[in-house]
């Protein structure tokens, strides 16, 4: 039976969208170094990911924008966004784990695994997949936005970006239900 490990990036951010990854692994082809993507650098998260969207059987990301997040609430919208990265796997898995407590909607099997990114290789390839591509999205939304530092705190609320916060106000890509940035655009 095929497993596919989910996990996601983005929960804590101030900006931009959650990401999720999911990824079928290769019995036949494994990797070295999988692990928690917040265990590697930089580098290594990027060569680690181009080795996983070769050698995986599938693997699939999916997201869940700001409106979503802010009309959901960030646990419906990383579990939509999980969602949507299993449904778009071109393989159907048989069963599903998932780094966390919670699991999304799914058509099969499915099955929480708490620090799952540190124990279960296709959950920590997810994990450096939805990374990546999170953090590439950052570094886009930094150009559009720019003064906020995105491509360096990725949306997280670092004293850089809380005081430009302060001092612009939100952007399109701030998460408007999250305290921090509702504060500054009402100034309080």
């Amino acid at each position: 039976m095929l497993i596919a490990g989910v996990d996601e990036a983005g929960r804590g951010p101030l900006a931009g969208p959650v990401v999720a990854a999911a990824v079928i692994l290769d019995i036949r082809r494994p990797l070295a170094g999988l692990r928690d993507s917040k265990q590697l650098t930089a580098v290594a998260r990027v060569r680690l990911a181009a080795e996983i969207r070769t050698c995986a059987v599938a693997w699939s990301v999916g997201s869940a924008d700001v409106a979503e997040i802010d009309a959901l609430n960030i646990l419906q919208a990383t579990l939509l966004a999980m969602q949507r990265a299993v449904e778009g796997l071109a393989v159907a898995p048989g069963a599903v784990e998932i780094d966390g407590t919670h699991c999304p909607r799914l058509a099969c099997a499915a099955r929480a695994i708490v620090k799952g990114d540190c124990t279960v290789p296709a959950i920590s390839a997810a994990s450096i997949l939805a990374k990546t591509v999170r953090d590439a999205l950052l570094v886009t939304l930094d150009g559009a936005h720019p003064g906020y530092g995105f491509a360096r705190n990725k949306g997280y609320g670092t004293p850089e970006h809380l005081a430009a916060l302060h001092r612009l106000g939100p952007s399109p890509a701030h998460r408007r239900s999250f305290a921090p940035v509702a504060q500054a655009a009402f100034g309080f």
